[in-house]
């Protein structure tokens, strides 16, 4: 009995103190939320709208690009036509027998030439 006696003469363990609570932290208004919300998908629908611009801008060029290379090939097709035409007019033969026909030109044989000495 002497160790419940001893256990009665110590002092009861002190009741930690209650800590004060905190404040409970003050919550935006909702309002505030929806319109952060509302910010955000008018923000991310700029962008994808300016992306879409980009992209239509990028087709068109390309549209652009494809006719002037269309363009393009045709025009070095049409120069090499002409090309082999003005080579077909200016053959020599061409032009000989046109020249002896029309003129009545003959080309100068060997013994018609006559060299212009020049005197020193």
């Amino acid at each position: 009995m002497a160790r419940a006696a001893a256990a009665q003469a110590q002092p009861a363990p002190a009741r930690p103190r209650a800590r004060p609570r905190p404040k409970a932290a003050q919550r935006p208004a909702p309002r505030r939320r929806v319109a952060g919300g509302v910010f955000w998908i008018g923000a991310v629908a700029v962008l994808l709208a300016g992306v879409v611009a980009l992209n239509v801008a990028v087709l068109r060029l390309n549209v652009r690009l494809d006719d002037a290379s269309r363009e393009r090939a045709r025009l070095r097709a049409d120069n090499s036509q002409l090309n082999s035409e003005i080579a077909a007019r200016a053959a020599s033969g061409r032009i000989i027998t046109l020249a002896s026909g029309r003129l009545g030109l003959a080309p100068a044989g060997p013994d018609n030439w006559t060299y212009l000495h020049l005197g020193k």
